[in-house]
């Protein structure tokens, strides 16, 4: 059995592990689907050394997370796309955000008898989430994948149905490369689509993709890998083809990590650099800075310290970046902001 695939069972199986465990202290979270393999992981992980401690995740998308939070029914959210000042306005206290690792949103595609793997470019996809691009050997794929045989079939375009930062980090891309896709679409966690069909999650979409002969649809590395479906590499701002990787999403981080604000909401989307994967992002927890309970504050504060550690040696296995030791350090300090 593959690494991928025994740390993906395990994480599959993470939530039933932590949530039958007896505690004395039990957190309640929910949110990002980008980030819930590793999550899933680090919470298990985290009740084998502290059984007093169970951590339960539920993966219902970033929107759900900032709505959840916000409205208090959970202890904590996660998202992939910073709250917006707006939100952070509404929420009934300060909400802190942390990242915890970086990923990559891909572009995954099904189409039978085409092993070669596919190039894409920002303004492509772009034009195919538009509906202008309908066809597989259209010329500007075409002219992309040089001696490539693409049918003249349709293009079944899969997008989330669900508020996503997955979709935020997809759309944010687009529109950095698409003035068009900006002004039609836009950047948001839900935005209103000009064609396709949606799922919910990145595990439905993927689900979508692999079942739907012609579909192309986008999700986070790990499920690309999980699922056995079909990725490319996309052009960055360099003008090269870079295929998503724990290498490529670290470079496009790097310079980010430099410049990180104390909020630590920043975009990395299209990021300057040779080697640099151009659909990277953070992903945060969503965390209140006044919390009442001083047994779930205490675990809290220790368990992020843990992430930041122990945590982020496990990353890897599962196609994720560390984070930069800059943003860690960051992080060790905001820590003590939580009161």
């Amino acid at each position: 059995m593959t690494t991928i695939k025994r740390v993906g069972l395990a994480a599959a199986c993470a939530s039933a592990l932590v949530a039958g465990a007896s505690t004395a202290v039990q957190i309640n979270g929910a949110g990002a689907t980008f980030p819930y393999p590793i999550y899933s992981k680090w919470f298990a992980e985290y009740n084998k050394l502290h059984s007093d401690v169970a951590i339960n995740y539920q993966s219902i998308g970033s929107g759900g997370g900032v709505q959840q939070i916000t409205k208090q029914t959970v202890f904590f959210g996660a998202s992939d796309m910073p709250m917006t000042a707006e939100q952070l306005q509404s929420a009934p206290g300060r909400i802190m955000h942390f990242p915890t690792v970086l990923g990559a949103v891909v572009p995954v595609y099904n189409i039978p008898n085409v092993n070669t793997e596919l190039k894409f470019s920002g303004p492509m996809l772009a034009d195919i989430f538009l509906g202008k691009i309908t066809k597989w050997n259209d010329g500007a794929i075409a002219k992309l994948n040089p001696g490539v045989s693409l049918p003249g079939t349709d293009i079944t375009v899969v997008h989330r149905a669900d508020g996503s930062g997955t979709t935020y980090i997809w759309v944010d891309y687009l529109s950095k490369t698409s003035e068009e896709f900006k002004k039609r679409v836009g950047v948001n966690s839900s935005v209103n689509w000009p064609t396709g069909v949606g799922g919910r999650g990145n595990e439905q979409v993927a689900a979508l993709v692999k079942q739907t002969p012609g579909a192309l649809g986008y999700v986070e590395l790990i499920y690309a890998l999980q699922n056995k479906i079909s990725y490319g590499p996309v052009q960055n701002m360099s003008g090269e083809l870079v295929k998503a990787s724990v290498e490529s999403v670290t470079v496009a981080a790097a310079a980010a990590a430099k410049q990180m604000p104390a909020d630590f909401r920043v975009s990395i989307t299209n990021a300057a650099g040779k080697d640099a994967y151009p659909i990277s992002s953070f992903t945060w927890l969503l965390i209140p800075s006044k919390i009442q309970d001083q047994a779930k504050k205490k675990a809290l504060k220790d368990f992020l310290q843990w992430m930041l550690a122990d945590g982020q040696n496990m990353v890897e296995a599962l196609a994720y970046a560390r984070l930069p030791k800059e943003v860690v350090a960051m992080e060790q300090k905001a820590i003590s902001g939580i009161e």
